[in-house]
């Protein structure tokens, strides 16, 4: 009891400095849930005031961005750079250019990359950023022009031992290379100020397929904790970016039978299950030709489900790729009764936190964002290890690495939460991600 009145005052402080931040209550509650009992028996951290400093970001800056687009008209959006903990290492963390990004959205990303980064055992701080910029229908020099204002004024709180940013949703290659020409332009120097860059100037192998490949991974090893594995299970899948794809693309090396992908328009389902032939078409079509899924159900002869998430079909295993908040109760509930048996969030924060409790009630495996989609993140700490030394590795040796790092983030998961037969991933990784920020910060002092 005294705990959950400790939470209910931490969090009504919380709401009072961050009014109508609501994504932000959320990621942060999640996470209290889970350490406000751990802090309470280690009083050390409770007089230290780390959770409270913790949720506040260290700064955060807000600039406006003015560009022209191909008829000449000047247009205007608003950059943010949401610089949340160092206490680990420099700030590191996406770029996102999407119409709905806003203050509340980047800072509980950026929370949630102080965990996830500190789960990776790499030497990253947390931070998040972008723009609601929306780069679809945009020409390539539209986009150029934008991210080159973008970058002018961002180039004043980034660098290769300060904040070193990455892409997100709406930032790719193309973006990432045009924001990094420019910060090349402006400062007269060539550093590994960003991360998922092309190859020809710095960029390192499988940063692409990093997120998707680890959270197949991860689930490898929440089931092989269990003697069992990926091979023979039919697997549902949101979304067709890059985490869904590749995600998609490990399920099928590790013999899984993936049968679902969507996007905004809905959703299609392969029945006889995507092979490797499927989803390269799907790769050329949403990366190349920016299309649309409802074109794989013509090509394929397929169902398309217009409008409608992928969470009715059964499967063994479930993917939500997509975006935050994408299985509510209800499709928790679809889920569990449809006789799905684990769930691993490639995108952020996909779960509500009461289809999260219906999903543990059920003692479904449930592995956070936070510990599963930590690949896309350790492998740009690679590739900044990489541009350190000058030098690059084989995709195989990054391969290994990764697999490495997420069978070490699953490790810390078990050994800070296991309860009998059943691991509450949420609080593991929540525990394990809080406690190396955690002594970072009470090291150093006030």
């Amino acid at each position: 009891m005294y705990s959950d009145l400790s939470l209910a005052h931490f969090m009504d402080g919380l709401k009072k400095r961050n009014p109508g931040e609501l994504e932000f209550h959320q990621a942060v509650y999640e996470v209290a849930e889970s350490v406000m009992p751990f802090i309470l028996d280690n009083p050390v951290y409770q007089h230290a005031a780390i959770l409270q400093r913790m949720t506040e970001p260290d700064r955060s800056i807000i600039f406006k961005v003015i560009w022209e687009d191909d008829a000449g008209n000047l247009r205007l959006n608003r950059g943010y750079r949401v610089q949340f903990n160092n206490s680990i290492g420099p700030y590191k963390g996406g770029l996102r250019f999407h119409p709905s990004v806003n203050l509340s959205i980047l800072k509980f990303l950026g929370f949630e990359q102080t965990f996830k980064n500190s789960l990776t055992t790499l030497p990253m701080g947390a931070a998040k950023g972008g723009a609601d910029f929306n780069p679809k229908g945009k020409s390539d020099r539209e986009v150029m022009r934008f991210c080159q204002s973008f970058m002018t004024e961002l180039s004043h709180h980034i660098g290769p031992d300060t904040d070193i940013p990455a892409g997100d949703i709406g930032v790719g290659a193309r973006e990432i290379s045009f924001m990094f020409g420019q910060y090349k332009r402006l400062r007269h120097e060539f550093t590994g100020v960003l991360t998922g860059k092309a190859l020809e100037f710095g960029g390192s192998l499988i940063r692409t397929e990093a997120t998707g490949y680890g959270a197949a991974f991860f689930m490898e090893e929440m089931l092989a904790h269990r003697g069992d594995s990926i091979r023979g299970k039919t697997c549902v899948l949101s979304g067709s970016g890059n985490v869904a794809l590749y995600c998609a693309e490990k399920i099928i090396q590790l013999g899984g039978k993936v049968v679902t992908f969507s996007d905004s328009t809905g959703f299609i389902y392969d029945e006889q299950g995507i092979n490797a032939e499927k989803l390269d078409y799907l790769i050329k079509l949403k990366t190349f030709q920016r299309g649309r899924i409802s074109e794989y159900a013509d090509k394929y002869q397929c169902d398309f489900f217009v409008d409608e998430k992928p969470w009715g079909v059964r499967c063994d295993l479930a993917f939500p790729c997509a975006t935050q908040n994408e299985i509510d109760k209800q499709d928790a509930h679809t889920l569990v009764s449809n006789g799905c048996m684990a769930v691993v969030e490639g995108a952020n924060m996909p779960t509500t936190i009461e289809a999260i409790k219906v999903l543990q009630h059920a003692k479904l495996l449930f592995a956070p964002g936070k510990a599963a989609n930590a690949g896309g993140v350790a492998l740009s700490g690679l590739e900044m290890t990489q541009n350190s030394v000058r030098m690059s590795w084989s995709a195989e040796d990054l391969e290994a690495r990764l697999a490495n790092i997420m069978k070490d983030i699953h490790q810390q998961c078990v050994k800070y939460n296991e309860d009998g037969d059943y691991i509450n991933y949420v609080n593991g990784a929540n525990i394990a991600g809080f406690i190396k920020v955690a002594n970072a910060m009470l090291a150093y002092g006030v």
